[in-house]
């Protein structure tokens, strides 16, 4: 699993993350764990749910703006999140994203919030390939 960091330098009233990869895949699971840990504990949500999301986009950083802001939408109108996906990136433009998603509905009492991502900005956004891998830099809006 890849790794990420909030930067607290980056945006006051935001969040914004630096996330790595070793691949695309791998950076597209790492920014979805990094926004569920931004919005709740993961230990708190039950494993109960499963849902499929077949995604396309021209650009990659698109293609992670369009990723994470589905899973906002799926926490916001169905009050489900996500703590283990399994994302598939492929094409070189467009870009196709197929990923499982394994989590469960947010419960009152259960889950213990954190903050309440309203949706992910183009401010800051960026994909690109690294030597060891790839790195990310996403803005999320509070």
């Amino acid at each position: 699993m890849g790794r990420f960091r909030f930067l607290e330098e980056i945006a006051l009233a935001d969040c914004a993350v630096d996330v790595t990869g070793a691949t695309l895949d791998d950076l597209f699971d790492t920014a979805a764990l990094a926004l569920t840990e931004m919005m709740v504990d993961p230990a708190t949500v039950p494993i109960a749910i499963t849902r499929r999301i077949s995604l396309e986009a021209s650009r990659l950083d698109l293609l992670l703006f369009d990723w994470l802001s589905e899973m906002i939408f799926r926490k916001d109108r169905d009050a489900e999140v996500f703590v283990r996906t399994g994302v598939r990136v492929r094409g070189t433009g467009p870009y196709h994203l197929e990923a499982r998603l394994e989590g469960g509905a947010i419960v009152p009492g259960r889950t213990i919030r954190r903050a309440d991502a309203k949706g992910v900005t183009l401010h800051e956004l960026v994909v690109e390939p690294t030597p060891g891998g790839w790195r990310a830099r996403f803005v999320v809006d509070l």
